[in-house]
């Protein structure tokens, strides 16, 4: 890159990666940095690198008066509008109490005498910086604030259709609005909370690994049986399970209910509903592998006489080379260690992409 007084910036990354289509190509993975960092300028918070022979630099402790010697150069970081100087950063002014704000725009100072907060915000200081905070996993500029979305299909019945990651908090959860990939395609609002692609994540993991959750949403992951739990209690919801085998063909399969219980019945399937969809074959219609699952714990690996595992909706090798297939509670395997198949709805076939997704 070319600087716009012919400075050339010259930078480089040891790793570069993007995702596939399924997560819009987003920039999963960037290396060491190296270049030239004498003509990078990185400004401080709410400052931004502009022409500032106009700008006039102003301070909470002296608001009415602009500060000299900001602008040594054509080009600085100064503050965005709205905001003063406040020691190297900028920052807004908000009097003891929020319910008066001061803010720069235009070379005049601007006072908000309607400044308040939100009933779902409290005034505080945070990072040096007073103003309204949501609380309680709202969400807003603490002037307003609302509640998170409780699912993906709220946040498509809201406008947002593109596939991408997002906040919710589902009724019962009582951390934080958490992290989902929302899938919008098929009618929009799936919630994924399970994907494999290229075997990238480790999936052989134990109990507390699956009830946390583990991986990157916008690559391979496992959402978390206590999120999972808690979304699939708060309504009715039907489960989707999409599969690519190696030759690119797609095969999916429906179920219009799902349910788990909780840990304390150690997240057992309690509800599965009607089976639609291409993924079953004539010797097993309806998605009776799955639906033999119905009403058993979740157990994860465990060391047996016979090698058990216990995932979700996918497969995966064990150390030592036996492949173990895998159908939301555990099953005993008996396939020869050259090939992976997976076994979801009855049907064999080598699959080499899985997600699974729930809805409404």
């Amino acid at each position: 890159m070319t600087s716009s007084n012919g400075s050339l910036i010259r930078v480089s990354y040891n790793n570069f990666r993007i995702s596939d289509e399924f997560s819009n190509f987003k920039l999963f993975s960037l290396g060491q940095y190296s270049g030239r960092t004498d003509v990078i300028t990185l400004c401080p918070y709410n400052m931004v690198y502009t022409n500032c022979s106009n700008s006039c630099q102003r301070t909470c402790g002296a608001p009415e008066v602009c500060q000299d010697g900001v602008c040594n150069e054509a080009e600085a970081c100064v503050c965005s509008d709205g905001y003063f100087m406040k020691g190297s950063e900028g920052g807004s002014y908000v009097n003891p109490g929020c319910t008066r704000k001061g803010v720069c725009t235009n070379r005049r100072i601007t006072w908000d005498e309607g400044y308040a907060c939100s009933p779902n915000a409290v005034c505080d200081v945070r990072d040096n910086i007073r103003q309204c905070y949501c609380t309680g996993g709202y969400r807003g500029d603490g002037e307003t604030c609302t509640r998170p979305p409780k699912d993906c299909q709220e946040i498509y019945e809201d406008g947002s259709e593109d596939n991408d990651i997002y906040r919710i908090k589902p009724t019962g959860w009582t951390g934080e609005a958490f992290e989902v990939y929302c899938n919008m395609t098929d009618g929009g609002g799936w919630t994924v909370f399970q994907r494999r692609v290229d075997g990238t994540e480790d999936f052989y993991l134990g109990w507390d690994s699956y009830k946390q959750g583990f991986g990157e949403l916008d690559h391979e992951f496992w959402l978390g049986n206590d999120k999972l739990s808690i979304l699939t209690n708060q309504k009715r919801y039907e489960i989707r399970i999409d599969m690519v085998n190696r030759d690119g063909a797609p095969y999916y399969a429906k179920f219009d209910n799902f349910r788990i219980n909780d840990e304390s019945d150690k997240y057992r399937l309690s509800q599965l509903g009607t089976y639609s969809g291409t993924a079953d074959s004539r010797s097993n219609p309806d998605g009776n592998a799955l639906r033999s699952q119905l009403n058993h714990q979740f157990t994860t690996k465990i060391v047996t006489t016979m090698p058990i595992v216990t995932t979700v909706l996918f497969f995966t090798t064990v150390p030592g080379g036996t492949q173990l297939v895998i159908i939301l509670n555990s099953m005993e395997t008996t396939m020869p260690a050259e090939i992976v198949r997976a076994v979801l709805i009855g049907i064999t076939y080598p699959a080499a992409i899985t997600t699974s997704n729930i809805l409404k």
